[in-house]
Protein backbone atom coordinates (compact mmCIF):
# COMPACT_ATOMS: atom_id res chain seq x y z
CA UNK A 1 0.00 0.00 0.00
CA UNK A 2 0.83 3.10 -0.86
CA UNK A 3 2.07 5.67 1.97
CA UNK A 4 0.73 9.66 2.42
CA UNK A 5 3.21 11.78 0.88
CA UNK A 6 3.84 15.02 1.49
CA UNK A 7 2.75 16.63 -1.24
CA UNK A 8 -0.89 15.55 -3.07
CA UNK A 9 -2.06 16.39 -6.24
CA UNK A 10 -4.96 18.93 -6.62
CA UNK A 11 -7.63 19.95 -8.91
CA UNK A 12 -8.31 23.37 -10.76
CA UNK A 13 -12.11 23.79 -9.26
CA UNK A 14 -12.67 26.04 -12.69
CA UNK A 15 -11.56 23.30 -14.85
CA UNK A 16 -11.62 20.23 -12.88
CA UNK A 17 -8.55 19.31 -14.32
CA UNK A 18 -5.42 18.42 -12.45
CA UNK A 19 -3.44 21.39 -11.07
CA UNK A 20 0.40 20.14 -12.80
CA UNK A 21 3.15 21.07 -10.16
CA UNK A 22 6.23 22.01 -11.54
CA UNK A 23 9.92 20.57 -10.60
CA UNK A 24 12.71 22.54 -12.10
CA UNK A 25 16.37 21.30 -13.09
CA UNK A 26 18.75 23.92 -13.40
CA UNK A 27 21.42 24.54 -15.75
CA UNK A 28 24.56 26.31 -16.07
CA UNK A 29 28.11 26.28 -18.22
CA UNK A 30 29.97 23.77 -16.47
CA UNK A 31 27.41 21.61 -14.97
CA UNK A 32 28.69 17.81 -13.95
CA UNK A 33 26.44 16.32 -16.43
CA UNK A 34 25.41 13.20 -14.21
CA UNK A 35 24.13 15.97 -11.56
CA UNK A 36 21.72 17.22 -14.06
CA UNK A 37 21.15 13.56 -15.81
CA UNK A 38 20.90 11.66 -13.18
CA UNK A 39 18.03 13.46 -11.27
CA UNK A 40 16.69 14.42 -14.66
CA UNK A 41 16.18 10.52 -16.09
CA UNK A 42 14.35 9.64 -12.51
CA UNK A 43 11.81 12.37 -12.76
CA UNK A 44 11.25 12.37 -16.36
CA UNK A 45 10.70 8.50 -16.40
CA UNK A 46 8.24 9.17 -13.39
CA UNK A 47 6.53 11.97 -15.03
CA UNK A 48 5.63 10.70 -18.35
CA UNK A 49 4.78 7.49 -17.25
CA UNK A 50 2.28 9.00 -14.55
CA UNK A 51 0.72 11.85 -15.45
CA UNK A 52 -1.92 11.12 -13.23
CA UNK A 53 0.46 12.17 -10.52
CA UNK A 54 0.17 15.98 -11.41
CA UNK A 55 3.39 16.74 -11.53
CA UNK A 56 5.57 17.82 -14.53
CA UNK A 57 9.58 18.27 -14.95
CA UNK A 58 11.89 20.51 -17.37
CA UNK A 59 15.09 21.93 -17.97
CA UNK A 60 15.74 25.63 -17.54
CA UNK A 61 19.09 28.14 -18.03
CA UNK A 62 19.37 31.70 -17.30
CA UNK A 63 18.01 32.67 -20.99
CA UNK A 64 16.81 29.29 -22.46
CA UNK A 65 20.00 28.31 -24.16
CA UNK A 66 22.01 25.35 -24.40
CA UNK A 67 24.72 24.94 -21.62
CA UNK A 68 27.79 23.15 -21.98
CA UNK A 69 28.89 20.64 -19.03
CA UNK A 70 31.96 20.23 -17.18
CA UNK A 71 33.31 17.23 -19.35
CA UNK A 72 32.12 18.93 -22.37
CA UNK A 73 28.64 17.67 -23.18
CA UNK A 74 25.81 20.13 -24.75
CA UNK A 75 22.74 19.95 -22.52
CA UNK A 76 19.69 21.61 -23.97
CA UNK A 77 17.10 23.70 -21.67
CA UNK A 78 13.49 23.13 -22.45
CA UNK A 79 12.82 27.10 -20.41
CA UNK A 80 14.90 30.43 -18.92
CA UNK A 81 14.49 32.24 -16.09
CA UNK A 82 12.02 34.38 -17.49
CA UNK A 83 9.30 32.29 -18.64
CA UNK A 84 9.58 28.92 -16.71
CA UNK A 85 6.46 28.41 -14.73
CA UNK A 86 6.20 28.74 -10.87
CA UNK A 87 8.31 25.94 -9.33
CA UNK A 88 6.92 24.11 -6.52
CA UNK A 89 10.59 22.15 -6.54
CA UNK A 90 13.79 23.60 -7.99
CA UNK A 91 17.35 21.12 -8.58
CA UNK A 92 20.61 22.92 -8.17
CA UNK A 93 23.14 20.63 -9.64
CA UNK A 94 26.85 20.90 -8.54
CA UNK A 95 30.32 21.31 -10.90
CA UNK A 96 32.71 23.28 -11.52
CA UNK A 97 30.21 26.24 -12.71
CA UNK A 98 29.61 26.62 -8.74
CA UNK A 99 32.77 27.95 -8.40
CA UNK A 100 31.55 30.84 -10.31
CA UNK A 101 27.78 31.26 -9.26
CA UNK A 102 28.42 31.33 -5.54
CA UNK A 103 30.25 34.60 -5.48
CA UNK A 104 27.36 35.54 -8.35
CA UNK A 105 25.21 38.32 -6.61
CA UNK A 106 22.76 38.03 -9.08
CA UNK A 107 22.37 34.46 -8.96
CA UNK A 108 22.36 34.17 -5.47
CA UNK A 109 19.77 37.13 -5.93
CA UNK A 110 17.91 34.63 -7.35
CA UNK A 111 18.33 31.62 -5.79
CA UNK A 112 17.22 33.55 -2.78
CA UNK A 113 13.66 34.71 -4.20
CA UNK A 114 13.30 31.14 -5.12
CA UNK A 115 13.70 30.01 -1.39
CA UNK A 116 10.73 32.74 -1.03
CA UNK A 117 8.34 31.16 -3.18
CA UNK A 118 9.76 27.59 -4.00
CA UNK A 119 8.52 24.99 -1.79
CA UNK A 120 11.19 22.36 -2.00
CA UNK A 121 15.07 23.05 -2.74
CA UNK A 122 16.87 20.51 -3.78
CA UNK A 123 20.34 20.39 -4.55
CA UNK A 124 23.17 17.82 -5.67
CA UNK A 125 27.12 18.09 -4.95
CA UNK A 126 28.32 21.19 -4.97
CA UNK A 127 25.07 23.01 -5.30
CA UNK A 128 24.79 22.95 -1.87
CA UNK A 129 27.79 25.68 -1.78
CA UNK A 130 25.73 28.19 -3.95
CA UNK A 131 22.78 27.82 -1.04
CA UNK A 132 25.36 28.30 1.51
CA UNK A 133 26.67 31.27 -0.36
CA UNK A 134 23.03 32.46 -0.87
CA UNK A 135 22.31 31.80 3.27
CA UNK A 136 19.79 29.44 2.62
CA UNK A 137 21.87 26.38 5.00
CA UNK A 138 22.39 28.46 8.32
CA UNK A 139 22.00 26.13 10.85
CA UNK A 140 20.75 23.38 8.49
CA UNK A 141 22.05 19.91 7.77
CA UNK A 142 22.94 19.32 4.55
CA UNK A 143 26.10 16.86 2.52
CA UNK A 144 27.69 17.76 -0.70
CA UNK A 145 30.51 15.71 -2.58
CA UNK A 146 32.70 14.30 -0.64
CA UNK A 147 35.99 16.55 -1.38
CA UNK A 148 33.92 19.81 -1.12
CA UNK A 149 32.76 19.59 2.67
CA UNK A 150 35.32 21.58 4.24
CA UNK A 151 34.50 24.11 1.57
CA UNK A 152 30.94 23.94 2.67
CA UNK A 153 32.01 23.89 6.32
CA UNK A 154 34.08 27.07 5.41
CA UNK A 155 31.26 28.90 3.27
CA UNK A 156 28.49 28.45 6.56
CA UNK A 157 30.53 27.22 9.85
CA UNK A 158 26.93 26.94 11.24
CA UNK A 159 25.71 24.04 8.59
CA UNK A 160 25.57 20.57 9.98
CA UNK A 161 27.44 18.51 7.34
CA UNK A 162 26.17 14.76 7.11
CA UNK A 163 29.36 13.24 5.90
CA UNK A 164 28.26 9.86 5.46
CA UNK A 165 25.20 10.66 3.75
CA UNK A 166 24.31 10.43 0.04
CA UNK A 167 21.27 12.30 0.63
CA UNK A 168 20.23 14.69 3.50
CA UNK A 169 16.18 15.50 3.86
CA UNK A 170 15.80 18.82 6.11
CA UNK A 171 12.54 19.00 5.46
CA UNK A 172 12.15 22.08 2.72
CA UNK A 173 15.55 21.56 1.71
CA UNK A 174 17.35 18.58 0.47
CA UNK A 175 21.00 17.85 -0.71
CA UNK A 176 22.85 15.23 -1.71
CA UNK A 177 26.49 14.01 -2.00
CA UNK A 178 28.25 14.02 -5.57
CA UNK A 179 27.25 13.20 -9.16
CA UNK A 180 25.88 9.77 -8.72
CA UNK A 181 24.08 10.54 -5.27
CA UNK A 182 22.02 12.89 -6.94
CA UNK A 183 20.10 9.43 -8.58
CA UNK A 184 19.42 8.89 -5.33
CA UNK A 185 17.99 11.89 -4.19
CA UNK A 186 15.95 12.16 -6.88
CA UNK A 187 14.69 8.71 -6.18
CA UNK A 188 13.87 9.93 -2.34
CA UNK A 189 11.63 12.84 -4.19
CA UNK A 190 9.57 10.76 -5.80
CA UNK A 191 9.55 8.81 -2.70
CA UNK A 192 7.59 12.32 -1.26
CA UNK A 193 5.85 13.46 -3.70
CA UNK A 194 4.20 10.37 -5.34
CA UNK A 195 4.71 7.04 -2.29
CA UNK A 196 7.72 5.06 -2.05
CA UNK A 197 5.82 1.78 -4.31
CA UNK A 198 6.19 5.04 -7.39
CA UNK A 199 9.55 5.16 -6.34
CA UNK A 200 10.61 1.68 -6.50
CA UNK A 201 8.84 1.60 -9.73
CA UNK A 202 10.65 4.28 -10.98
CA UNK A 203 14.00 2.37 -9.98
CA UNK A 204 12.96 -0.30 -11.59
CA UNK A 205 12.13 1.09 -14.70
CA UNK A 206 15.36 2.67 -15.54
CA UNK A 207 17.47 -0.36 -13.83
CA UNK A 208 19.19 1.10 -11.21
CA UNK A 209 20.55 -1.43 -8.52
CA UNK A 210 24.20 -0.26 -8.09
CA UNK A 211 26.77 -2.85 -8.08
CA UNK A 212 30.15 -1.50 -8.48
CA UNK A 213 32.68 -3.79 -10.60
CA UNK A 214 35.63 -2.21 -8.29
Amino acid sequence: MTEHTDTDSTTDASTDQPTVRHIGLLLFDQVEELDAVGPWEVLACWTLLHPEDGWAVATMSLDGTPVTGAKGLSIGAQRSFEDAPHLDVLIHPGGEGTCRLQQDAEHLDWVRSRRGTTSLMTSVSTGSQVYAAAGLLTNRRATTHWASLNLLSELDPTVRTDVDARFVDDGDLITSAGVSAGIDMALHLVARLAGPDRAREVRRGIQYDPRPPI
